[in-house]
């Protein structure tokens, strides 16, 4: 979010905390305070539920630490996930034992729009994230800090889809300039170094995820699953693993949305709610896949329903990662046999 221009005057260290006292209900022992924070690189806009006033600090440890030391116990606190300038406050807070929920921007834009939000500032960020926390918290679910291993695994799988998206920018750019393409080799083996090096740590940082030493295998059992995708579905079963096949379809955005209206029928969508690293990387996952004999079958069935390519591998790729979530679970590993009589 862009930074605001205009900063808040000095206060004294009770201001804000008295601030916040002030819109807790009589009976604050059963309702907590609840805001939202704005985050920016260099700043964080908080407001609490029920006040017009926001207070701006940096967004340092320094300035963490001091601001947090204001907050009753049992706040609630809502921020988006912005990139990586969410994680300081998001760790601060849970440490100290506050509930933090972690929004998804796009729900929180459609929210201050239905709102009637009129305009868009720092500050009002802050006040419809106190909002949408303090009215919607019932539907939603306190965030948990990932363990130091999958940080590790989904910071290096989000370079590695960066380096790969600029890397195929740059050969798209060269196709008509024979000119350049020669000039261009270089960087493009630089490109495929990095990469190179990065699966490698991948391989490392899955290993050490790895805590049964197994789970991987079973994973990557299921054909078209490979490293990258295994990595991934390793550290997001780990976390679901309490969780049904249907909560980690949701996760991941590959899950179809209903646009049906009385007799009408829609046409139905990812909801694509999860990172977009992942739906990639197993969508690729899913191409391979559908050329294999375990899984060309499945593939050629949906294509022959009518589904384009995109959609039909869309289908393959769910199949998969439920078979997957099944044999983490089950301790197994994959069976063609099996899946043919699914």
């Amino acid at each position: 979010m862009q930074a605001n221009a205009v900063t808040d005057p000095p206060q004294p260290p009770h201001f804000y905390m008295m601030k916040i006292s002030q819109h807790i209900p009589a009976n604050s022992a059963q309702a907590p305070a609840v805001i939202g924070v704005d985050v920016a690189s260099k700043h964080l806009d908080a407001a609490a539920y029920g006040s017009t006033s926001v207070h701006r600090f940096a967004n340092t440890d320094a300035g963490v630490a001091k601001w947090l030391r204001t907050l009753p116990s049992g706040t609630v606190i809502a921020l988006e996930s912005t990139g990586r300038y969410h994680e300081r406050l998001a760790f601060a807070a849970h440490a100290k034992g506050l509930v933090v929920y972690l929004l998804n921007p796009r729900d929180v834009r459609h929210y201050a729009r239905a709102m009637g939000m009129r305009g868009k500032t720092d500050r009002l960020d802050a006040q419809i994230l106190a909002r949408y926390a303090a009215h919607e918290r019932t539907e939603l679910r306190p965030w948990v800090p990932p363990s130091p291993e999958l940080r590790r695994l989904h910071e290096l799988v989000s370079r590695r889809g960066t380096l790969v998206k600029h890397q195929g920018a740059i050969k798209q750019s060269l196709l008509d300039c024979d000119e350049l393409r020669t000039s261009m080799k270089p960087l493009l083996t630089q490109f495929t170094k990095l990469i190179d090096a990065i699966d490698t740590q991948i391989a490392q940082a899955a290993q050490a995820l790895n805590l049964d030493s197994e789970g991987f295998e079973r994973i990557t059992s299921v054909p078209g699953i490979g490293l990258l995708s295994g990595s991934v579905l390793l550290g997001l079963f780990q976390r679901l693993a309490q969780r049904s096949a249907d909560a980690v379809i949701a996760f991941l955005g590959l899950d179809p949305r209903p646009m049906d209206s009385g007799q009408k029928v829609g046409q139905r969508r990812l909801s694509k709610r999860g990172p977009s690293e992942w739906r990639r990387l197993l969508f690729n996952a899913a191409m391979s896949a559908s050329r294999t004999n375990a899984w060309k079958s499945h593939y050629e069935r949906e294509r022959a329903k009518g589904l384009p390519r995109t959609a039909a591998l869309n289908v393959l790729a769910r199949k998969m990662v439920r078979v997957a979530f099944g044999l983490f679970k089950s301790n197994q590993h994959f069976d063609a046999t099996k899946i043919a009589l699914a």
